[in-house]
C-alpha cells in the first residue's frame, strides 16, 4: 500500500500546454458576466456583494489551470475558506460551480505531489465548513461525490493522453525502424558501387587515365544520391521540419540494378507476368529486396562473374528470385541487411529465405502476396 501511496506521489506531470489560449480568455469573460447577472437579479442570494466580488475575483484562476493547477486550487479554496470564516456562511452563487473546473484540472494536469496536496487542501476545506455547521453532513458527503466524480473524469483523461503518447511513440519507433532499413537499403547500394568504382579507378589509372576519369564521374554521382537520400532522412527524423519525400522506387526501377560493363559482376534482370496494377508497397519492397540482394552479391560473391535477377508475377503473388555463381560459401549468421529483407518480406504477408546453393553461389528468394497482408507472417 505505502509502494502504491508512493508511486502516486511521484509520478511526474504530464506535458503542460505552455500558453493559454481565446477560448480561455472567452470562458473567464463568460463566468464574470454570469457572476455579476446572478449578483444582479437574485435578490435571495445571502451577501449579495461580497458573493459577486469573490467569483469575479477567482474567475482569472481558470487562467492558470493548467500551467499552475496547485496553486490556483489553493487561492480558489483558500480565499472560499477566509470569506465563509469571515461573514459566518457558506458562499451561495452558483457560479461557483466553475471550481470544478480547477478540481478537474488539477487531476488532469498536476503531478503526484500536486494532486496529493490539492486534494489535501480541498478536504481541509469542507471539513473547515462541517465543522462551523455552514453545510451539513449530508451535503458535505454529496460534494465529496461529485468532487470524486470530477477526479475520476481528470484522471480517465489523464490516462487516455498518457496512452495516446505511448501510441505516438511506438509509432515514432516503428517510422525510424523503417527509415533505419531504408538507410542501409539505399545508401549502402551507392558506397558499395562508390567502393567498386574506385577501386576499378585505382588499378587503370597509370595506364587507362580515361577509365579513371570515367570511375570519378559515377562516385560523384553516387555520392550525390546517398548525400540526398541521407539528407532526407535526417529531415524526417526531426519533428520540427517537413522531409522532401521523393516517389518509392517500382519494379521497373530494378531494371536500373542491371550492369554488363565495368569492375564486378554483370546484373541480369527479367521480369515477367502482369506487374503493372501492383501496390505501391509490394513494388517498392520488391525493389528495395534485389537492391539489396544485388549489393551482398558485388561485396561478398566471391570470383562471381554473374548475378541473376528473376522477378515473376502471377495472379496471387509475386516471386523475386535472385542468385549470383560465385564460389560456394557456407551458410552465415544473418547481417542486418538479411533481417531486413525477412522483417521487410515479413511485414507484408510474404516470405523471404537466403542461403548457399547446393553447387555454387548465393541465392535470395522472397514470395510478396499481390494484396499485402501486413503481419500475417508473424
Amino acid at each position: 500500500m505505502y509502494g502504491l501511496l508512493r508511486s502516486l506521489y511521484d509520478e511526474p506531470s504530464p506535458s503542460r500546454p505552455n500558453s493559454r489560449a481565446w477560448w480561455d480568455w472567452a470562458l473567464v469573460g463568460v463566468i464574470v458576466s454570469v457572476a455579476v447577472a446572478e449578483g444582479v437579479l437574485r435578490q435571495d442570494l445571502p451577501w449579495r456583494v461580497v458573493s459577486t466580488v469573490m467569483t469575479v475575483g477567482l474567475a482569472p484562476t481558470l487562467l492558470w489551470r493548467r500551467t499552475r493547477p496547485l496553486l490556483m486550487v489553493a487561492i480558489a479554496f483558500g480565499a472560499s475558506a477566509v470569506v465563509t470564516v469571515l461573514i459566518g456562511a457558506e458562499p451561495q452563487s452558483n457560479t461557483m460551480v466553475f471550481v470544478l473546473l480547477l478540481v478537474y484540472s488539477l487531476v488532469r494536469w498536476g503531478s503526484g505531489r500536486e494532486v496529493v496536496l490539492g486534494t489535501a487542501i480541498i478536504l481541509v476545506k469542507l471539513c473547515l465548513s462541517l465543522l462551523l455547521g455552514y453545510i451539513s453532513l449530508p451535503d458535505t458527503l454529496a460534494g465529496l461525490v461529485v468532487l470524486f466524480s470530477v477526479g475520476a473524469l481528470g484522471s480517465a483523461m489523464r490516462y487516455r493522453a498518457k496512452a495516446r503518447m505511448r501510441e505516438l511513440d511506438q509509432v515514432k519507433l516503428l517510422e525510424r525502424e523503417r527509415l533505419a532499413r531504408d538507410l542501409h537499403d539505399t545508401v549502402a547500394h551507392h558506397v558499395s558501387a562508390m567502393a567498386l568504382r574506385a577501386g576499378a579507378g585505382l588499378a587503370a589509372s597509370e595506364t587507362e587515365p580515361n577509365a579513371a576519369t570515367e570511375a570519378l564521374t559515377v562516385i560523384e554521382s553516387e555520392a550525390s544520391l546517398a548525400l540526398a537520400e541521407m539528407r532526407t532522412m535526417v529531415r524526417v527524423l526531426r519533428q520540427n521540419e517537413p522531409a522532401d519525400i521523393a516517389p518509392n522506387p517500382r519494379i521497373g526501377d530494378v531494371t536500373r540494378l542491371a550492369t554488363r560493363a565495368g569492375p564486378g559482376p554483370d546484373v541480369e534482370v527479367e521480369i515477367t507476368g502482369a506487374v503493372g496494377d501492383l501496390p505501391s508497397s509490394v513494388e517498392t519492397a520488391i525493389y528495395r529486396l534485389a537492391q539489396e540482394s544485388v549489393t551482398n552479391a558485388r561485396r561478398h560473391a566471391r570470383h562471381a562473374t554473374r548475378v541473376e535477377v528473376r522477378i515473376t508475377a502471377d495472379d496471387t503473388s509475386v516471386s523475386l528470385r535472385v542468385s549470383d555463381d560465385g564460389e560456394p560459401s557456407p551458410a552465415v549468421t544473418p547481417g542486418h541487411g538479411l533481417i531486413g529483407m525477412i522483417e521487410r518480406a515479413d511485414l507484408l504477408g510474404g516470405t523471404c529465405q537466403a542461403g548457399p546453393d547446393p553447387e555454387r553461389g548465393w541465392t535470395v528468394t522472397a514470395v510478396l502476396p499481390r494484396i499485402p497482408v501486413p503481419g500475417a507472417a508473424r
